[in-house]
């Protein structure tokens, strides 16, 4: 199921993403498209619509129960998504 749109799908059509310390102290949101990484995943439509509304949601911190925010740069990054105010 998408954390964002929450429509349920296959998964070969679904990311998966995985979170991973980051070197801030924080976490960060990293793509698994081989679905080999260690960790509790979760899974997003790799459509732009679909991370926004994630994002907007707070879904990613409760979907990897993690605590506070996480950074998605590199999960922009594969998704290309253009950012307002870059």
């Amino acid at each position: 199921m998408c954390v964002g749109c929450r429509e349920r799908g296959a998964q070969d059509l679904l990311l998966r993403v995985v979170a991973e310390a980051g070197v801030s102290g924080g976490s960060e949101v990293r793509p698994d498209p081989r679905r080999r990484l260690p960790g509790r995943g979760a899974y997003v439509h790799p459509r732009p619509e679909c991370l926004a509304l994630a994002e907007r949601k707070r879904a990613f911190p409760r979907a990897l129960r993690l605590p506070g925010p996480l950074d998605l740069g590199q999960l922009h990054v594969v998704l290309d998504v253009r950012r307002s105010g870059e």
